[in-house]
């Protein structure tokens, strides 16, 4: 085969794998056609690889085979044995591998010392700086959401800091692309770059780090896309630049669910999970399951509100069954979903979906919204910060403003909560104080248990 066909087929390979990564991004819009749009994008990333082998003068097929396999066993067995309430760290620990792989590609470029002209030694040092970034500030977003660094660290002077580091990297970056420099320049420029990402993320609490993961998937998105032109690689290309596209959105969407720009996110406070605002009056009242299951029994409407707390408890199965029972009296079901319920949007949706949990009785924030002044039950089972009513009553609060969903509407409220501690945010909820709100205390599992067994007495 002589080199011009092999070209041709390489082309066209990362062509189709384009279509697929597309196709795959498009279906996963959906839930319902979601797992089939992995798997699409799945055989695009595969024909990608495996056509990477057909390169002309391509060398070190031995380390690339180990590489791949050894990155396959671990992904697989982390993914399989990952519970959905570590989700989200899981993504930050992946995209933190992405970025520091588009990094690895430009420190290849760069410490080569070639001349790659002015434009593709611009995108080769931008690659390499916002994937280092990308890979710093995701490892140590996954250490705080894992639990193994729980801590802000903030002091004086820490914008200064941050600005003198890049500032630094950006004239270490202009030496490497006018004096085509290798070697010490290019090891400092990444050292810079890795401590910037961590010194942009260790100030940033708990609150706010979904936010921050899916900022950084755009980030390695973008290196990704960058290190694609400079390699002339087309799938490379395409499918940092889908990425890049789909976390900007996608940190768009957070932030506007929280009421906050990511001006706000990075150089803010709140993430600090500090309580703040007006002090909340009046008691929590409690309430026993047995009173909950005769209340949802007879109920019209009863709206069902998932939220971390339901995932941490892995109460999700038992839900759908207490679910089934009041369809089966002709109680009218639905839940209510929160963008940001859980620790990252589509959270909730796919822990009901992993419990068999209809499509067409979840909805978002938008569409449910107006039901709930006609709902006789709002049952909220871990969620917190999502259903303060502080966020459209009280201004001096954090969250004042934040699209909420409307709970406090509701006939009856009832709040599934192990304890009477605050939400993540640190924010106390004053919803848990209203006249219409009890109490039912326990593991989501346990209490959803025992809601079934009240349903099913009557």
């Amino acid at each position: 085969m002589n080199m011009l066909n092999m070209t041709l087929i390489i082309d066209l390979s990362y062509f189709l794998a384009a279509v697929l990564f597309i196709f795959g991004l498009k279906r996963m819009s959906s839930p319902v056609t979601a797992r089939g749009g992995i798997v699409w994008a799945g055989v695009g990333m595969g024909l990608a690889t495996i056509v990477t082998f057909l390169f002309p003068g391509m060398t070190n097929y031995l380390l690339m085979v180990i590489a791949i396999g050894l990155g396959g066993v671990i992904a697989w067995v982390s993914g399989k044995k990952v519970a959905m309430t570590d989700m989200p760290q899981m993504i930050a620990l992946y995209n933190g591998m992405g970025g520091g792989a588009a990094a690895a590609i430009a420190a290849v470029e760069l410490f080569s010392g070639k001349d790659h002209g002015l434009t593709f030694g611009i995108l080769a040092v931008l690659g390499g700086f916002i994937g280092a970034v990308s890979f710093s500030g995701s490892l140590v977003a996954f250490a705080k959401l894992q639990g193994f660094k729980n801590t802000t660290l903030r002091f004086k002077g820490q914008q200064m800091l941050n600005l003198a580091l890049l500032l630094s990297s950006l004239v270490v970056a202009v030496m490497i692309i006018t004096q085509h420099s290798s070697g010490n320049l290019v090891s400092i420029f990444f050292m810079l770059s890795l401590v910037l990402g961590v010194t942009m993320t260790v100030p940033i609490g708990g609150a706010d780090m979904p936010v921050v993961i899916s900022l950084y998937n755009a980030f390695t998105g973008l290196a990704v896309a960058f290190e694609g032109f400079v390699q002339q690689n087309p799938a490379m290309i395409i499918a940092g630049t889908v990425v890049g596209a789909a976390g900007s959105l996608l940190t768009q969407l957070m932030a506007k669910a929280m009421n906050r720009s990511l001006a706000h996110v990075l150089f803010s406070g709140f993430g600090e999970t500090i309580a703040e605002g007006q002090e909340v009056t009046g008691s929590m009242k409690p309430i026993d399951a047995t009173d909950v299951g005769v209340m949802m029994a007879f109920a019209n409407k009863v709206l069902i509100i998932p939220g971390y707390g339901m995932a941490v408890a892995q109460a999700q199965h038992k839900v759908w069954e207490l679910t089934q029972l009041l369809i089966e009296r002709g109680v009218d079901i639905k839940f209510a979903i929160h963008p940001v319920a859980g620790r990252m949007p589509g959270h909730m949706n796919v822990l009901l979906a992993e419990a068999g949990v209809p499509y067409d009785i979840i909805y978002d924030e938008n569409e449910i919204n107006s039901e709930f002044e006609s709902a006789d039950v709002a049952l909220i089972i871990g969620a917190n910060d999502v259903v303060n009513p502080v966020a459209r009553t009280d201004p001096s609060s954090p969250i004042y403003g934040m699209p909420i969903l409307n709970a406090d509407y509701a006939k009856n409220v009832v709040v599934v909560k192990r304890g009477q501690g605050a939400g993540f945010s640190g924010i106390e909820n004053a919803l848990f104080f209203l006249d219409q709100t009890r109490m039912l205390y326990g593991d989501g599992q346990e209490v959803a248990g025992e809601l079934i067994q009240a349903v099913k007495s009557l």
